[in-house]
């Protein structure tokens, strides 16, 4: 947690931490080394100069394998050209190269130590030397891939570079401020543009000015967060641990998460069971609704029927009995007047006919529509149907075509019966989801109360069978409006 926290850039809160960590640790060994060379890495970048050579001591002394002992050693050698003694940091680093550096990391460590020691021949005035170490060093960092390495040699010949050549002294700047980038380590990318900076003081550097402050109020803004976040995990991690009951917590709480585990395998078989029975019981209730309005609405068909037959049929058939009793049929102008009952008689029976019948759905129903609308056409009436043939019936469902044709029947019926109305607009509309049917007339209207009196309530049942939604708007002498919509 420490390292990390260094890496974020909170170094009182990495000692703070380290200060927790020295509690874990009984006796000197490489762990008490790892926490005093990281203390001394927290008070170096405080600019707490003898604090991080005393730690760095510290760790040389805990650690016991002798490679170990070299990477505090380097760090003291680095405080030391921090503090301006030249002197000591070169004995410290020439001492370090005479050694044999083993590892993994050893080309790479040798680099490094060789470029801070450069650096160091080069602060004390012993320029050339310096600057062959550090090129050296910077050479040898480009063939092991030490990408990182690098920066800290481009930074150290940019300053180098500052005083002789300036051009060169931003290039290396550049690179450094590049590669830093890169590799998303801001301090580094900080550093080269102060190079930047301090060697153009012209107006057209003021990008590097301005980068330099954006990327500080950047890491400024985001090393604060880390640390507000770094503090509220480390409080509630203790404010949930008791660590003398540690290992009695661990297994109760491996023993509850086996017998949660069991309960949830429970619980959740429980719902899966009451799902399927409430499905199961969801889809019988609906099945029964819609065979409910099936049959609701076929005997108000025949009630329907059998109305229109005994209203408008029975009285014409007997009149025309009558007419036939009682006229004399031998006579031409009786028989044609015969004749022209029985005509309305078969016209009438067609009509009810049509309006009963099955409908087709196919690609005649826009048609089939335009036709059964147009036949209530009159001299005294008329029908406008706009927007037919722009619905692409051919994805409309066919149990919906057939609840449009037999709803567009009623309203006409209705109209024909009560409205008295001499104008009637259908108009046909769709988006994405839904269709849509506007119907008006401006005939007496009615009041809503008596919409179901009217003969209505059947419409709204096929309405809901589709799942859609019907609206009346009327009031008397105020025409009637009906608003239908359904799901495509």
């Amino acid at each position: 947690m420490s390292t990390i926290q260094q890496v974020n850039g909170d170094y009182y809160g990495s000692k703070e931490t380290l200060t927790d960590a020295l509690t874990y640790v009984k006796k000197k060994s490489v762990y008490t080394a790892s926490i005093n060379n990281l203390f001394g890495i927290a008070e170096k970048e405080l600019s707490v100069y003898n604090d991080a050579v005393f730690y760095y001591k510290e760790a040389i002394k805990d650690y016991k394998d002798p490679i170990d002992k070299l990477f505090p050693l380097s760090n003291i050698a680095v405080v030391y050209i921090q503090q301006k003694k030249y002197d000591k940091a070169i004995s410290v680093l020439e001492s370090i190269l005479s050694k044999k550096i083993l590892g993994d990391k050893a080309q790479e460590s040798k680099a490094r130590i060789q470029d801070n020691l450069g650096y160091a021949y080069f602060k004390k005035g012993m320029t050339q030397k310096g600057f062959f170490l550090m090129t050296k060093s910077l050479e040898m960092k480009k063939q092991i891939d030490d990408t990182y390495g690098s920066i800290e040699s481009y930074i150290h010949l940019a300053e180098y570079y500052a005083k002789i050549d300036i051009n060169k002294s931003n290039q290396h700047a550049l690179a450094a401020y590049n590669t830093a980038t890169k590799l998303n380590s801001v301090d580094e990318r900080l550093e080269g543009l102060q190079f930047l900076i301090s060697n153009d003081h012209s107006a057209k550097n003021t990008k590097y000015v301005q980068k330099y402050f954006s990327l500080n109020d950047s890491i400024i803004k985001v090393r604060n967060n880390f640390k507000n976040k770094f503090a509220k995990i480390k409080y509630d991690s203790k404010k949930e641990k008791d660590e003398n009951q540690k290992l009695r917590l661990e297994k109760a709480e491996d023993l509850l998460s086996l017998q949660k585990a069991k309960y949830l395998r429970i619980v959740f078989a429980i719902v899966l069971v009451f799902l399927i029975v409430l499905i199961a019981i969801l889809v019988r209730y609906f099945r029964n609704k819609n065979r409910t309005i099936k049959i609701k609405t076929s005997y108000d068909t025949e009630t329907r029927i059998a109305k229109k037959i005994h209203d408008e049929l029975a009285n014409d058939v007997f009149h025309a009995i009558t007419f036939a009793e009682t006229q004399p049929l031998s006579k031409e102008q009786t028989k044609e007047n015969l004749l022209q009952k029985l005509d309305d008689i078969y016209i009438r029976v067609r009509g009810i006919s049509r309006e009963n019948n099955d409908i087709d759905t196919g690609a005649g129903f826009s048609r089939n529509i335009k036709e059964m609308l147009s036949t209530y056409n009159s001299n005294s009436r008329n029908i406008i149907v706009n927007n037919l043939e722009k619905i692409n019936w051919e994805t409309i469902d066919d149990v919906k075509k057939i609840a449009i044709s037999r709803i567009l029947q009623e309203l006409m019926v209705n109209m024909k019966k009560h409205s008295e109305a001499n104008l009637v607009v259908v108009k046909f509309e769709h988006d994405q989801k839904l269709l849509l049917i506007n119907y008006s007339d401006n005939g007496k209207g009615c009041k809503k109360e008596e919409i179901i009196k009217n003969g209505l309530q059947n419409m709204e049942n096929r309405i809901i069978a589709t799942k859609g939604t019907i609206t009346f708007d009327t009031e008397p002498d105020k025409g009637f409006k009906v608003k239908i919509s359904m799901p495509k």
